[in-house]
């Protein structure tokens, strides 16, 4: 019988060098903008949604898994983004209304194209299009993922740490971190890392930028299961 394990599903180096739209000839540079463009709109359409920024950070995380095991050739980021924030938001209890999120995402996508932008008709055959590739998407993620869509966050575990290391209340400490875990969002950091290591390198980064010393007499990443070599 397999364990079930509350960790975060991490990618080996050969799926990470190796991924299905490399196989299909996607040009690395094109591969990478297409997930940070998939990213932002996600990000985008969490905001305007008014979605807890858990959701949107889940919503990433499964998107970036997704294209590991999928070819971007294969699927539009577009509806794999619909369907990993509709699949994150009901993950993180805060669900939202497919018409919702089908005319934000219309937004969006008209707006990246600097084309007009009208609203959709509700009952207007692009609306069943996208109602249609949303449900389609939220299916291909479930089925490609194994049905494991756990994701545990580093944004709790930063907060604490930072309290331990008494470093809540400095000027610029908790945002730079906080921005930090945000902006890794758009690359592969979340699939290659556990939380805890995750925390520890945006506050290590945060401190230097600041020029604040952490502790090393104990080594403070130790207290938090962390490997220096993994958080440089």
């Amino acid at each position: 019988m397999s364990k079930l394990s509350l960790q975060n599903a991490i990618l080996t180096y050969e799926q990470l060098e190796t991924t299905p739209s490399k196989i299909d000839e996607i040009p690395e540079d094109l591969e990478d903008n297409l997930r940070k463009l998939g990213c932002d709109l996600i990000q985008s359409a969490g905001i305007l949604l008014r979605l807890p920024q858990v959701a949107m950070a889940t919503a990433q995380v499964l998107f970036q898994r997704f294209f590991y095991v999928a070819s971007l050739r294969k699927f539009s980021i577009r509806d794999i983004g619909m369907g990993s924030l509709f699949l994150a938001s009901k993950v993180q209890e805060s669900p939202c209304k497919i018409r919702d999120l089908i005319n934000v995402y219309h937004y969006l996508i008209q707006r990246y194209r600097n084309l007009p932008v009208e609203p959709l008709e509700y009952f207007g055959s692009e609306v069943y299009e996208m109602k249609e590739a949303l449900t389609v998407a939220e299916m291909q993620i479930l089925k490609k993922l194994g049905f494991n869509v756990h994701v545990q966050l580093p944004y709790g575990l930063m907060v604490n740490y930072l309290k331990v290391l008494e470093l809540t209340e400095h000027e610029t400490i908790p945002q730079k971190a906080w921005g930090y875990l945000n902006d890794a969002l758009r690359t592969n950091v979340y699939v290659c890392y556990q939380p805890p290591t995750i925390a520890c390198a945006v506050i290590w980064l945060a401190a230097r930028v600041a020029q604040v010393k952490l502790p090393t007499s104990p080594a403070w990443w130790e207290l938090f299961e962390s490997e220096l070599e993994d958080i440089l």
